[in-house]
C-alpha cells in the first residue's frame, strides 16, 4: 500500500510538469503559427494599431518609443549654430530627436516648419514629409511621386497624420522587410557598388531605416501635370553618384552648383546636412564588420516560445546587457566609460569647429560690409561652405560618434581646418578694409546669438502657437473624417517644444 502510494506520488510529480510542458509547447506553437500567418490588412494601412491587432508584441514595444519624451534645446546648449545657419529653419528652432513616436508631432510643431495658414503658404516644401509618416508612400501611390514633391508643406496637413509605422518598413501580404520610398533604390543603383536588387535579408534590416537615415536633399524636377501645366517638384534625391564620403558627397553637390540657402550674414552658397547615419555607419567597425541597424537598435527578445524584433527602437546604449555585450566583453560600467570617452573626444572637436565656423561667417558679413567684391570674398566662402559641410556631415546623424569615431573625428579635424584657412583669407582682406582689429559680436547665449542674426524669436513663436491652436487641430480632424487617423494613437500625448507656448 504505501510503495504502491508512493508510486503514484512520483508519477504525479513527474507527469504534471511534462503535462504543462506540453501544453505550453502547443500553445507556443500555436502563438507562433498565428504570428507567421498572413493577416488581412490593406495595402499602405498608415494605422499602426491595425497591424498590432496581429502583433501586439511588436506594437506594444513600438509604443514604448512614447517613453523617449525629453526636449533637448541643442540650440541652446551650442548658440554658435544660430549664428551657423543664419537665413535658414534650423536657427529658428533645433531640438535633439525624440522616440519614433514623436517623429510627426515634432515635424509639425517646430518653428522649422512655420506657421502655414493654409495649403499654399508656409516656408517648407511638401518634400519635409518624408522622413515622417506611412501615409507618404500612401499618398505617393496615390498621386504620384512628382505631384506629392510639388508644393508646399502645409498642402498635404491632413493627411499625413499617423507617425512612422510599420507601413514604412514591411509587405501588408508578407509581412516582410520593403523598401517603401524609391529614391533609395534609384541612389543605390547610381552608386553601384550595392545595388538595391542585390540586397539580402540582413541588407534589408538597414535599407529600411536607410530611408530616413541618410543624407538627402530637394531635387528641382520639371513635370508637366493632368491639365498640361508644368510644375516643379522638389524631390527627395540622395547624392551618392560618387560615393558615401563627405568629401564624395561635398564633390556632388559642388559639381551641381547646388545650394540649400545663401547665408544671411556671410553671403555664403551653403550646404546643409540631413542625418548621415547610414554614410557613416558602414564606414565603422560594425558597418564592416556586416551588422545591420536592427542588430544593435532592433534586437531580439524572447517571450516564451515566441522570438521577435523589439520595435523600441532607440540607443543600444539604454540597454547594453542585450545588445553591445552581446559582442563586446567587458562590464555595462566599463563599455559605458568607453562610449564616453569617445563622445568628450568629438564634443571637444565639435564645438570648437563651431566657433571656428560661426566666427567666419561673422568676419565675412564685415568684410562685405566694408567694401569687399564679390571675387574677394569668394575663396573664402568656398572655405566656409566646405567647413560647414563637413561638421555638420560628421554630427547630424547624433550616433555618429558611435558608429564611426575615426572618420567623425577626421572629418570634424577637416572642418577646422577648413575654418581656419576660410579666417586667413578674411583676416587678410579685413587689413586691407581697415578692420585688422574687428571682433566678432558675443554669440554666447541662445538670445544674443538670436540678436546677431536678427531672427524675429518672438513674431515666430505667436505665429506658431497660432497655428498649432488652429490649422494643426483641423488636421488631425480631417484625417479623422477621411478615416486615416486613429485618435487613440495619440492619447496622453503632450505639447513639448523648446520655445514658449500659450
Amino acid at each position: 500500500m504505501k510503495r504502491s502510494t508512493l508510486v503514484t506520488g512520483l508519477c504525479v510529480i513527474v507527469m504534471v510538469p511534462m503535462l504543462l510542458l506540453a501544453v505550453s509547447i502547443k500553445e507556443n506553437k500555436a502563438e507562433q503559427a498565428q504570428i507567421n500567418a498572413t493577416p488581412q490588412i490593406k495595402k499602405f494601412e498608415p494605422r499602426s494599431a491595425e497591424w498590432g491587432k496581429y502583433y501586439p508584441r511588436q506594437f506594444d514595444s513600438y509604443m514604448q518609443t512614447k517613453k523617449s519624451d525629453d526636449i533637448k534645446d541643442v540650440l541652446k546648449d551650442n548658440p554658435a549654430q544660430i549664428v551657423m545657419w543664419a537665413g535658414y529653419g534650423f536657427s529658428k528652432d533645433y531640438n535633439a530627436p525624440r522616440g519614433h513616436y514623436y517623429i510627426l508631432e515634432d515635424n509639425i510643431n517646430t518653428l522649422r516648419t512655420g506657421a502655414p495658414v493654409d495649403k499654399k503658404t508656409g516656408p517648407m516644401p511638401t518634400a519635409c514629409w518624408t522622413c515622417k509618416s506611412p501615409d507618404v508612400p500612401r499618398l505617393i501611390d496615390k498621386m504620384g511621386e512628382n505631384d506629392f514633391y510639388t508644393g508646399k508643406w502645409a498642402r498635404h496637413g491632413g493627411e499625413i497624420v499617423n507617425p512612422v509605422g510599420c507601413a514604412d518598413c514591411h509587405d501588408n501580404e508578407t509581412m516582410k522587410l520593403t523598401v517603401t520610398r524609391d529614391y533609395i533604390k534609384r541612389a543605390l543603383d547610381a552608386e553601384g557598388s550595392m545595388p538595391f536588387a542585390d540586397a539580402t535579408h540582413q541588407d534589408m534590416r538597414t535599407l529600411v531605416c536607410v530611408q530616413c537615415h541618410s543624407e538627402y536633399y530637394f531635387k528641382k524636377t520639371k513635370w508637366t501635370d493632368d491639365a498640361g501645366q508644368e510644375q516643379t517638384a522638389a524631390v527627395v534625391t540622395f547624392p551618392w553618384n560618387n560615393g558615401f564620403s563627405a568629401e564624395d558627397i561635398e564633390q556632388y553637390y559642388d559639381e551641381r552648383n547646388f545650394v540649400d540657402w545663401t547665408h544671411k550674414v556671410s553671403k555664403t552658397p551653403m550646404l546643409k546636412a540631413q542625418h548621415p547615419g547610414f554614410e557613416t555607419f558602414i564606414t565603422g567597425a560594425h558597418g564592416k564588420a556586416g551588422l545591420a541597424c536592427a542588430d544593435c537598435h532592433m534586437p531580439y527578445v524572447r517571450e516564451g516560445g515566441v522570438k521577435y524584433s523589439n520595435h523600441n527602437v532607440g540607443s543600444p546604449l539604454k540597454d547594453i546587457a542585450n545588445t553591445c555585450l552581446n559582442c563586446h566583453s567587458g562590464t555595462e560600467a566599463e563599455f559605458k566609460k568607453t562610449v564616453e570617452d569617445k563622445l568628450a573626444r568629438k564634443d571637444e572637436l565639435h564645438l570648437k569647429a563651431t566657433q571656428v565656423i560661426a566666427r567666419a561667417h561673422l568676419e565675412a558679413g564685415k568684410a562685405i560690409e566694408l567694401g569687399a567684391t564679390d571675387e574677394e570674398m569668394k575663396a573664402a566662402q568656398t572655405d566656409i561652405r566646405h567647413a560647414q559641410w563637413r561638421w555638420d556631415y560628421s554630427i547630424a546623424a547624433h550616433g555618429s560618434f558611435f558608429h564611426a569615431p575615426e572618420e567623425t573625428l577626421r572629418v570634424l579635424g577637416s572642418a577646422i581646418e577648413k575654418g581656419q584657412e576660410a579666417r586667413i583669407k578674411l583676416r587678410t582682406l579685413l587689413a586691407k578694409y581697415g578692420a585688422a582689429d574687428f571682433e566678432a559680436p558675443d554669440f554666447s547665449t541662445k538670445e544674443q546669438a538670436q540678436a546677431v542674426i536678427g531672427l524675429p524669436f518672438d513674431k515666430l513663436v505667436d505665429e506658431k502657437n497660432e497655428f498649432l491652436k488652429g490649422l494643426k487641430q483641423e488636421w488631425f480632424q480631417e484625417g479623422l473624417e477621411k478615416g486615416i487617423y486613429d485618435p487613440k494613437s495619440r492619447e496622453g500625448m503632450v505639447l513639448k517644444v523648446s520655445y514658449p507656448t500659450n
